[in-house]
This record gives structure tokens, C-alpha cells and sequence, in this order.
């Protein structure tokens, strides 16, 4: 039986694309948006150091602005970096009819000026009953302790519990711990694939 339902938030709950920032950001440095775009490629590294709380906002900042020689305040391009995503209501709603009968829990690659921005956004989306966030925890989806820790907030075996993602590697480490999960794309018929489970929505 299916008790907990654990659900990604980019491109499951909210559409995100990085590239509005990087046409943005375009306007305040001598780099295309597409420069832009492979040069965040190459320093993916630290990306993913700001998604696992290893570095702190304000340096992350100088060190984008430095290697895309951007002139812009703190303020302005952290409203940038963040407005970059809309909601995606038929899993929103579906999530809210699945909270009457299962735990949720939220399990993000997120930073801490992202999610913070996304929580005063989308008030709407937090109804969930524990949040499992790289930022907070240090460890990024696929890692196996990311998906241990949303485990130990849900307090259920991983047999019970269904994950939600939009990429194949994610999943992939999702059942890799015992979970069972459904790989999310736009085209996906999400309550015909948790039905499939045996889910009660």
C-alpha cells in the first residue's frame, strides 16, 4: 500500500526556466543569453555548491557577476536568478486531493534565495507535511541520503512510498533505495500512472 507520496517541485509543481534569467542577465553584461547558458554549463560545480548550502548567497553572487562581468546590484540579480518560475495547477491540485488519504513530502535541489522566493510567490503550493530541501541538508537528488532523509520525515518504509520527478536519474535513485516512483513530463497522465499503483486519490 501506498502511504506517501514524495514529490519534486521543478517541473512537477512549478515549471522553471533558466532561460529568462539568462536573457535577463544578458542585459547587464556583454554575454548572450546563450553564452550565458554555456558558461553556467561549465561552472555547474558551483551551482550545485549554492543548491547544497555550501556557499553563502552573497558569494555566490560575486562570483556570477565576476565570470558573466555583470553590472548589477545584489537585489536586482537575485530577482532575477529566482523569477523564473510559474505553476503547473493540474499536479497541484492533484497533490491537494492526494493529501486526504497520504503524507506529502516535498524533496527539492533547491537554494535558500530561490525557495525563499518561491515561498512568497506560491503561497498556494505549501501544504505539503515535511520538506526535504538540498540547501538545508547538504545532499543533491540522486544522492541516496536525500532520499534517506525524506524517508525518516515520512516515517514509512521506502516500499510505501511513490516519488515524483522529472528526471530519469532521480528516479533512478529513488528506486535505487526501494521507492517506487513515476518519471513526470508535461505529457504524463499522472493520476492514470498513480492509479497504476494502486494509489487512492
Amino acid at each position: 500500500m501506498i502511504n506517501c507520496v514524495i514529490s519534486d517541485l521543478g517541473k512537477v509543481i512549478l515549471f522553471f526556466d533558466n532561460f529568462i534569467f539568462f536573457r535577463k542577465i544578458a542585459e547587464h553584461c556583454p554575454f548572450s543569453s546563450q553564452e550565458i547558458a554555456e558558461c553556467a554549463h561549465r561552472h555547474r560545480e558551483l551551482i550545485r555548491s549554492f543548491d547544497i548550502g555550501g556557499i553563502e548567497p552573497e558569494d555566490f553572487y560575486r562570483e556570477v557577476v565576476q565570470k558573466l562581468e555583470a553590472k548589477v546590484g545584489k537585489k536586482s540579480f537575485f530577482r532575477m536568478y529566482s523569477d523564473v518560475f510559474s505553476l503547473n495547477p493540474p499536479v497541484l491540485d492533484l497533490l491537494r486531493r492526494l493529501k486526504t488519504n497520504h503524507k506529502l513530502i516535498l524533496l527539492s535541489n533547491t537554494d535558500v534565495v530561490r525557495f525563499g522566493f518561491i515561498q512568497k510567490k506560491f503561497p498556494e503550493i505549501f501544504f505539503f507535511d515535511e520538506y526535504v530541501l538540498s540547501y538545508e541538508v547538504g545532499f543533491m537528488k540522486p544522492h541516496p541520503e536525500i532520499f534517506m532523509r525524506a524517508l525518516n520525515k515520512a516515517r514509512v518504509r521506502a516500499e510505501e512510498c511513490v516519488f515524483l520527478d522529472d528526471l530519469q536519474e532521480n528516479i533512478d535513485g529513488a528506486e535505487g533505495v526501494g521507492m517506487n516512483a513515476v518519471l513526470y513530463r508535461p505529457h504524463t497522465d499522472l493520476e492514470a500512472e498513480l492509479k497504476q499503483m494502486n494509489v487512492t486519490i
